[in-house]
């Protein structure tokens, strides 16, 4: 690197001590510049997590003893949908271990903003030296060297750097000391590469970009968790009606058999017609068996999913304190529910980040094929005495230097840096383009579980009207066996197909609450109308369950 001068003299100057401790102050102040406030970016896009001023955070309820209430953390765990859902926040450990990666990111923001902190030095040292020549005879001289100084850049690409210096030397030759003091400003400013906020600054914006964006996956996360918690209650719901309607059409298919077998023993039926009452009892039992299988994982899903506090976790019953009934909801139109999504959906808001962090790689990669030209210039103010005190006190005395200049340096084949832009904006355009693929998926989504909610509520009326006309034809079937007009087989089949509607009923009105979280979960909503709220650092806020 090559320097030119401008100029340097010496000649009558004075810098008072107090002008270098106001430049101290303003150096120090400057590089406050690349604090959190000073990105000029707005950060994150539209439909990002509140603020703390658009929080309120709710105080957990608590009982008379100040403990706080909830679930007995032993015996049978008592739960309703808004209850499960807390215990899943507060002890779900996917969800603890997923609520770390927000901090863990953000501490690229401390890196980020260290290449602006400064640095101090300091430097002592002692030296002696004996010069052995014709023209200087027995010559020793030794000098003591200390430096103390503080340097940094500025976000504008200003290097700045404040020093103070002494030395003492002293010769065989003379008896005298000659002590040397000198305090000096230096500031080199980056003319071309390296020069401007918005390259300087592009790192910590990015890295702010990755913060917001590790919240936009924990949110994500989340929501995923409190809709497989409601999914997951739901289906054990399910899956404890089904037994309960399979121990009803047990009891009706063992009364069955005794009115057949009473109808045997006074003559009016045949004894075969015994094989199908016992038939159709085996049959409930076995869906009975299985019913009490799939409710049993369902169970332990379920717990694992909450994670309640206490002891032998797995073998606790579950109390459900709400049973699935079709909810009073006026559901809006697709276009409604797309444009929420196109809010609050977390993977298109990390997709609208991922452009804006090509953004800021193309500022820096293209400020990197820029060639290398600073303005330098040096300030310094020396005094000189025969103790180290009086060199001090001498500052203020004629002597002083000051250099300027500039300095170049131009690669002749700039191959990494073109590469880096390439690449680049290679990645800026594949990231737009991920941008408008996660729009069109948004719109699939959400338009398709739209259609789910509203075949599921037409699912509801239909199968209820199923199940009241095979209730009517089972009693038909029944009053024609006991007259002698019908046999215990299409008995068994009217209240097999009765059992059938029963359980298709009750599956229609979960798929219809299923389909309703799944809905809010697609359009990125569900913790909205759940009442939950993350902090700036992930951590959930929930109002009290109603």
């Amino acid at each position: 690197m090559n320097r030119v001068r401008l100029y340097r003299r010496m000649q009558t100057f004075t810098v008072s001590p107090g002008i270098l401790a106001v430049a101290v102050c303003v150096f120090l102040a400057s590089c406050a510049t690349a604090g959190p406030g000073q990105t000029g970016n707005t950060l994150p896009p539209p439909g990002s997590l509140p603020s703390a001023e658009q929080r309120q955070e709710i105080s957990p309820a608590t009982d008379g003893e100040g403990e706080r209430s909830g679930p007995a953390r032993s015996g049978p765990l008592e739960i309703t949908v808004e209850k499960a859902i807390v215990l899943a926040l507060q002890n779900n450990r996917a969800l603890q271990v997923e609520s770390f990666n927000p901090e863990i990111v953000r501490t690229a923001e401390d890196e980020a903003r260290a290449v602006f902190d400064p640095s101090l030095s300091a430097t002592y040292a002692r030296s002696r030296e004996k010069i052995d020549s014709p023209f200087i005879e027995n010559e020793k001289r030794k000098e003591t060297i200390g430096s103390l100084g503080i340097a940094g850049r500025l976000p504008t690409g200003t290097d700045v750097g404040i020093g103070v210096t002494t030395e003492r030397t002293w010769s065989d030759l003379y008896s005298d000391d000659l002590h040397e003091s000198r305090v000096g400003v230096s500031v080199t400013q980056a003319l071309l590469k390296g020069a401007g906020l918005g390259y300087n600054l592009a790192e910590l914006r990015r890295a702010r970009l990755d913060t917001a964006a590790s919240r936009y996956e924990l949110r994500g996360f989340t929501e995923d968790l409190v809709a497989r918690v409601e999914e997951t209650y739901w289906d054990f719901a399910l899956m404890q009606r089904q037994i309960e309607i399979y121990l009803e059409s047990l009891k009706l298919a063992q009364q069955q058999k005794n009115e057949t077998e009473e109808m045997i023993r006074v003559g009016t039926l045949a004894e075969s017609e015994l094989t199908a009452a016992e038939a159709e009892i085996a049959l409930r039992r076995e869906g009975l068996i299985n019913a009490r299988s799939s409710m049993e994982k369902t169970r332990l899903v379920l717990l694992s999913l909450l994670n309640p506090p206490g002891e032998a976790l797995w073998n606790r019953p579950v109390v459900l304190l709400r049973q699935p009934a079709m909810p009073e909801v006026a559901l809006d139109d697709a276009e409604a529910h797309v444009e929420v999504a196109m809010k609050l959906r977390p993977d298109l808001n990390q997709a609208r980040l991922g452009v804006q962090s090509g953004d800021l790689e193309l500022v820096r990669t293209r400020n990197g094929l820029l060639p290398r030209m600073d303005l330098f210039i040096t300030l310094g103010k020396t005094g000189y005495a025969d103790s180290f005190e009086r060199s001090w006190r001498d500052l203020d005395g004629d002597s002083y230097d000051v250099s300027a200049g500039l300095s170049l340096a131009l690669p002749l084949v700039n191959r990494q840096a073109g590469a880096e832009h390439r690449r680049a904006m290679l990645l800026r355009n594949q990231a737009d383009e991920a941008l408008k693929n996660v729009t069109h998926l948004v719109q699939v989504d959400v338009r398709s579980a739209h259609i789910e909610v509203m075949h599921a509520k037409e699912q509801v009326a239909a199968t209820a009207a199923t199940r009241a006309l095979q209730e009517e034809k089972a009693r038909i079937e029944k009053v024609k066996f006991r007259v002698g007009k019908s046999t215990g087989i299409l008995v068994a089949q009217a209240q097999r197909d009765l059992l059938s509607s029963r359980i298709s009923e009750i599956q229609a009105v979960t798929s219809y609450l299923k389909s309703l979280i799944n809905l809010y979960r697609l359009e990125g909503s569900l913790l909205e109308r759940r009442g939950i709220r993350l902090d700036e650092t992930g951590e959930s806020l929930l109002r009290p369950p109603s």
